[in-house]
């Protein structure tokens, strides 16, 4: 509820404490793991709801492993990277970057149906503080993050 503004509903942030946030004039991509309607009903009257692109359930797939589970409503890591590409943009690189992530797609719809388990990239990767941003040790060496 806290999406809403507080003249809506008791808990929802005012304007100014929204739009420090979310911003009034950048991209927003918000994964989500219920209806994306949802979020757009709760912020639909912000200043930057037309920014706001929301990834969420859309009741695909069936009982398989977890992340293609995600994949298969395209809140993964790969879609969420390229919906980050096309609202933001990455210049020369742009196209080489959405052909890679294609490409991980394909081997990952790939490994799925021939093993039935997620990737070991994916399968195998554990949280490490140095993938935090709060973490203290500074920039990751771990790639596969």
């Amino acid at each position: 509820m806290k999406l809403q503004d507080k003249k809506e509903h008791p808990h929802g942030l005012p304007d100014k404490h929204f739009d420090t946030f979310f911003t009034t004039d950048k991209p927003i991509i918000f994964a989500y793991h219920v209806y994306p309607r949802l979020i757009h009903r709760l912020t639909y009257r912000r200043a930057n709801h037309k920014n706001l692109h929301v990834r969420g359930y859309k009741e695909e797939g069936t009982t398989t492993t977890p992340f293609d589970m995600v994949f298969l409503n395209d809140m993964d890591r790969y879609h969420l990277a390229a919906d980050v590409i096309e609202r933001v943009g990455l210049g020369s690189a742009e196209a080489y970057a959405k052909q890679a992530l294609r490409d991980k797609r394909i081997e990952h719809k790939q490994y799925i149906a021939e093993h039935g388990e997620d990737m070991p990239e994916i399968r195998d990767w554990k949280w490490d503080e140095r993938n935090s941003f709060m973490g203290e040790e500074g920039p990751s060496t771990n790639a596969a993050g």
